[in-house]
């Protein structure tokens, strides 16, 4: 099987840990992987913001890099969403059957990590150790786009040491949203607070997601509170050896 990572924009610019946890969790399990090198934006910020047209030529290079790969694994379910139910409707308003063609037969070969290691390797225990108590957000487009539901946390639950522990409220937004919270930031700033609050609640020592965009507006809250809460990537957990003998 040829699996390619998406390393998605965020974690490029950002959080390059993350994606360097994806590759060593994945070559733990024996798989090998390939970073395309011309990939770039899955054109999501652009169709939630109404410019679709202007999509288009970035989901043209993004079947161009990664067509020919039997996977395609996202740590991000935001941009693995885009994929999978965005891409589509750009290539169709372009009125490029060739396009609409190759992004049908990619969309659906387009995993979000945790999807991957559960519905396609079959893995639940990826052999990690986090000795940590631990509580989990459900981003909004895995849970509600992709419908990801509860393989994160079956996987958070088999790593050693670490006791999961429930987040009240969890499938409410932390208020990201992207551009959302530029345009909307007294709004963005008021859900985040009360996304905050409920980590707190936990009296977790990590926060744990899958899209670390996610992460940066709860953990940049709770910084700025001096919680003492660690935000950190479902992938960075998972490819954790801490506390093992």
């Amino acid at each position: 099987m040829r699996v390619a990572l998406m390393i998605t924009c965020f974690n490029d610019a950002l959080f390059p840990d993350t994606g360097k946890a994806v590759l060593t969790v994945l070559r733990r399990l024996g798989v090998e992987v390939d970073f395309p090198a011309a990939q770039a934006c899955c054109a999501q910020p652009m169709v939630n913001t109404g410019y679709l047209d202007e999509a288009v030529p970035v989901v043209r290079n993004f079947v161009r890099a990664f067509e020919g790969y039997d996977a395609i694994v996202a740590p991000s379910g935001s941009c693995a969403g885009s994929i999978r139910h965005q891409h589509g409707l750009v290539a169709r308003r372009s009125g490029d059957a060739g396009l609409a063609t190759a992004v049908a037969r990619l969309a659906p070969r387009s995993y979000e990590f945790s999807e991957f290691l559960v519905d396609v390797l079959g893995v639940e225990d990826v052999g990690a150790s986090f000795p940590h108590r631990v509580t989990f957000h459900p981003t909004c487009h895995s849970l509600r786009m992709l419908g990801v539901g509860d393989r994160p946390q079956r996987l958070l639950r088999k790593v050693h040491g670490l006791q999961l522990v429930d987040l009240p409220a969890a499938g409410e937004c932390c208020g990201f949203g992207g551009t959302f919270a530029v345009k909307n930031a007294d709004t963005s700033i008021a859900m985040g607070a009360d996304k905050a609050r409920r980590v707190l609640e936990t009296g977790a020592e990590v926060l744990v997601a899958g899209d670390n965009s996610c992460l940066m507006h709860i953990g940049g809250i709770l910084s700025r509170q001096r919680a003492g809460v660690r935000v950190m990537h479902l992938a960075e957990v998972l490819a954790s050896h801490e506390g093992a003998a």
